[in-house]
C-alpha cells in the first residue's frame, strides 16, 4: 500500500464528500484541516493523522486507519476511519436537525390562505 494518498482522493474515497470536486473545493476553501492547519488538496494523508472536515453547522473530525484511492461501498469504509467528533458537534447537529420543523416540503408551493391562517395561530402574529 502507498505511504501516502491525496487528501481529496481520500476524502472522496471513504464518502466524506459525494464528488472529489466537492472534496477539493473544500480543501480550497480552508474547510479541511489537519493538525490545525489547513491543506490543499494535494497534500498527502497517513495512518494515524487526524483529518477535521468543517461542514457548517459541524466541524467533523476522523482519525484515518487505512489508505485508500479507490471509492468504496458504505458498509466497507468502517476499516478506513473512525469518527472521533466531540459529543458537542454532534449534539449540534441533532438540534439543527430537529429545529427544521417549520419548513414546507419541497415542491409544495406557497402556504394556502389556510396554512397562512393556521401558521399565524401556531405563532400568535
Amino acid at each position: 500500500m502507498a505511504a501516502g494518498v491525496r487528501i481529496d482522493k481520500w476524502l472522496w474515497a471513504v464518502r466524506i464528500f459525494k464528488t472529489r470536486s466537492q472534496a477539493t473545493e473544500a480543501c480550497k476553501k480552508g474547510h479541511v484541516s489537519i493538525a490545525g492547519a489547513t491543506v490543499k488538496a494535494s497534500r498527502e494523508v497517513h495512518v494515524g493523522e487526524v483529518v477535521k472536515v468543517r461542514k457548517p453547522p459541524v466541524s467533523r473530525s476522523f482519525k484515518v486507519l487505512g489508505l485508500t484511492e479507490k471509492r468504496m461501498g458504505a458498509k466497507l469504509i468502517r476499516d478506513f476511519f473512525e469518527d472521533v467528533t466531540p459529543v458537542e458537534e454532534l449534539e449540534l447537529l441533532e438540534i439543527q436537525k430537529h429545529m427544521r420543523w417549520s419548513e414546507r416540503d419541497k415542491g409544495t408551493g406557497r402556504p394556502t390562505k389556510k396554512d397562512r391562517r393556521d401558521l399565524d395561530g401556531f405563532f400568535d402574529w
